[in-house]
């Protein structure tokens, strides 16, 4: 047997004893563990499966073991996946620590960062929210005017970031903030890290339409950040922040593309029109595109696949982030739209709670197609870096 075949029956026989058979059902966007230090646990099964998976570094199988992880190559955070997968576990721990700020610190941040930062975002304890864009500063992100004025050790922080996800929930934030206001707009910004409890912070939720406010304005006033708490060099932080924008694009796409958010179109409309005489959907059309879809789900799975095994390789995706986004947030927004085509006057259901039905979900799709960058400034470098066509 193969050190990866004994990885695999090993693996196989830990997961079937350590994951809940709760943590092994259908997911909806409530059921996800965000982890922080006010996190409410959902359910024993729940708190159970995120230790279990903490101890054996699993939160992070690619990082260091010294920063929380499990020290896993490629080939074997692969079989992970796949283990993981094939008896339907829920993630253990959903987190922008673990999607963007965490790499961004593995190649940016300094050894006492890694330390102090990087095991605590293993193992659920830090909730993280981005603080990139502003009112005036969404695609064009370098025009920000957040500032930071230096003042002996520390830098005083004012400002207002918008569509700070999570912000109202959060625990820290990494935030660009303009600290040399005489560079040029790319050259002039540093990558912060603060406590969302520190005096000066304030985060206003943004209700949608959809009932839920996910979303927040944040806002600063004179914030004291201590100048040590800079990721990488003064004033270099857009480097650091492309890199960041890299994976939160490859995170979004894998999970827009994921079905723990989204209706599933062909149960919603086998409920609603059910099957004619030869046990298939009685409607061609919707028969019809319900299978188009479920062909570039496929396609998409496939892709996003090659992606994570090019990247646990050591690559850097790159551009080819923004495809990932692009399709799996257009993916997303189709299966809700067919769920609702298919539902009939269930799709009029409206429980006003924000429990995650599926008008909420439908219109909650509409943001995946603008957070992280709009799918249109995501064709734009498709077409500019990848097909290097003229601007």
């Amino acid at each position: 047997m193969s050190d990866l075949e004994a990885f695999r029956s090993d693996l196989r026989a830990w997961l079937n004893a350590a994951c809940p058979a709760e943590m092994r059902k259908p997911m909806s966007e409530q059921d996800i563990c965000w982890g922080g230090r006010n996190w409410q646990f959902q359910s024993e099964a729940q708190r159970d499966w995120l230790h279990a998976c903490i101890d054996k570094g699993f939160t992070v199988p690619q990082w260091p073991v010294a920063y929380g992880g499990a020290g896993l190559d490629a080939d074997k955070a692969r079989v992970l996946d796949e283990e993981m997968k094939r008896i339907n576990a829920r993630p253990p721990l959903q987190s922008f620590g673990i999607w963007m700020l965490g790499p961004a610190l593995l190649a940016f941040g300094s050894e006492a960062q890694k330390a102090e930062l990087l095991p605590p975002i293993a193992r659920g304890e830090i909730r993280w929210c981005q603080g990139y864009s502003e009112p005036n500063a969404g695609s064009d992100l370098a025009s920000l005017q957040c500032k930071g004025v230096e003042d002996g050790d520390d830098f005083l922080v004012t400002g207002q970031k918008v569509w700070t996800s999570y912000a109202d929930k959060a625990d820290w934030i990494f935030c660009l903030v303009r600290t040399e206001p005489e560079a040029s707009k790319h050259k002039g910004i540093s990558f912060l890290l603060f406590d969302m409890a520190s005096k000066g912070v304030e985060a206003r939720p943004i209700p949608l339409i959809s009932g839920n406010a996910p979303f927040c304005e944040t806002f600063f006033d004179t914030v004291r950040v201590p100048q040590h708490q800079i990721v990488g060099k003064r004033g270099e932080g857009w480097t650091i922040a492309k890199y960041l924008l890299t994976h939160e694009r490859e995170s979004i796409g894998a999970a827009d593309g994921a079905h723990f958010m989204a209706a599933d179109p062909y149960r919603a409309a086998l409920a609603a029109v059910g099957l004619d005489e030869n046990g298939r959907l009685d409607d061609p059309m919707m028969r019809a595109e319900i299978g188009r879809f479920l062909v570039d789900e496929i396609t998409f799975t496939a892709h996003m696949d090659a992606a994570r095994s090019y990247s646990r390789a050591g690559n850097e995706i790159g551009a080819r982030s923004a495809v990932l986004k692009y399709i799996g947030a257009e993916l997303n927004k189709r299966r809700l739209n067919l769920a609702m085509q298919g539902s009939g006057q269930d799709a009029l259901i409206w429980s006003g709670d924000g429990a995650g039905n599926q008008p909420q979900l439908w219109l909650r799709t509409k943001a995946n197609s603008i957070e992280g960058g709009t799918s249109e400034v995501m064709l734009s470098i498709v077409s500019k870096a990848i097909l290097e066509l003229p601007s």
